[in-house]
């Protein structure tokens, strides 16, 4: 409606862990640039890319592809690019997701671990927030006054001791577990979480 470039950054919501291809699918729009990484190659060898639309594109190469024939698509310098490492290990992961349905297994239990978070740390000590949205979660903690993201990494650091691994950042703790994981798991995950939270206050 208003000619804004709308950019989705999907980097670590790309390739499923919404339980569709890409968030921008979970929410049905579509971007005029989308930038995706990580889970394109199961994060075991690094590959990134931008897909963009026609008009993005014809601005930056010419109309109608009126480009001269020398003209390098989207240069930015391209040290590595096509790597033929990185694409078959892109290929090999595309093919798993596919043959052992695994977005869908992301959008199955993105709601168990969503209802595990709300469950488990609604209420104890110093969680001032808890999100959720296909197979991620946070659970944002208060600050300890003078000493920014402590709590959060003491939490981790406990987490990491009991063997879950939970990403802090800042006053977060961030789960995207991988898309095999199972129930159970899932439960043992956010439960040593809460214990480590109770622990914490």
């Amino acid at each position: 409606k208003h000619g804004i470039l709308l950019i989705f950054d999907e980097v670590i919501t790309g390739f499923g862990r919404l339980g569709t291809a890409f968030a921008s699918d979970y929410y049905g729009v579509q971007p005029d640039m989308l930038n995706f990484a990580k889970a394109v190659t199961n994060g075991v060898f690094p590959l990134g890319g931008v897909v963009c639309t026609d008009r993005i594109y014809e601005a930056m190469m010419g109309a109608h592809g009126n480009a001269p024939e020398h003209a390098i698509e989207f240069f930015h310098g391209y040290t590595y690019s096509g790597h033929p490492v990185a694409c078959a290990a892109a290929i090999a992961t595309l093919d798993l997701f596919r043959e052992e349905k695994l977005f869908e297994r992301a959008g199955e239990m993105g709601p168990v671990l969503g209802d595990a978070m709300h469950a488990a740390l609604m209420g104890l000590p110093n969680v001032i927030g808890i999100r959720s949205l296909g197979l991620a979660a946070a659970v944002e903690l208060a600050p300890i006054a003078g000493l920014p993201g402590k709590r959060a990494f003491d939490v981790f650091m406990d987490c990491y001791h009991r063997g879950v691994l939970v990403r802090n950042a800042g006053e977060n703790l961030v789960f995207a577990p991988p898309y095999i994981v199972d129930k159970s798991q899932i439960e043992t995950m956010v439960g040593t979480l809460a214990d480590a939270i109770k622990r914490a206050a």
